[in-house]
């Protein structure tokens, strides 16, 4: 039979993550982050070299907002934490185009320390970001 090899590689096919950037696009358009971001895995691991301006963005995709222990974050990123509210690969291409915006429009406070915006390529950030994340290795 045909079919079973078929469904063997959707059923593939559909636990693959999907991702809606384009990674390697992500990892160079995160240069624009590096002044104030790092990402370092918690056993150490230095991924991206970057500042300690903003929090490590490790494991941001999937993680609640404003949770990364030693940061103090802003109001609006404090309220969405409280609400449990987790970071997907669209919610954060949407937050870096326009942190206030993205806040204010999700109901919480808006106030944050993120004054850049990222003018394009969020998606791919997410991308990226999500590739190198706990779920990627």
């Amino acid at each position: 039979m045909k079919l079973f090899p078929l469904l063997a590689a959707s059923a593939l096919m559909a636990a693959a993550p999907a991702f809606a950037g384009d990674i390697e696009a992500g990892e160079k358009d995160f240069k624009k982050c590096k002044a104030c971001h790092m990402v370092v895995s918690a056993d150490g691991e230095e991924i991206y070299k970057g500042g300690k301006t903003g929090p490590n963005l490790y494991g941001v995709i999937g993680r609640v907002a404003g949770s990364d222990d030693g940061y103090k974050y802003g109001d609006g990123l404090k309220d969405a934490a409280e609400a449990g509210f987790v970071w997907t690969e669209d919610a954060m291409a949407a937050y870096v185009a326009d942190p206030k915006a993205w806040l204010s429009d999700n109901g919480y406070t808006a106030k944050s320390k993120m004054s850049f915006k990222l003018k394009g390529g969020g998606a791919d950030v997410a991308a990226w970001l999500a590739s190198v994340g706990p779920a990627a290795e």
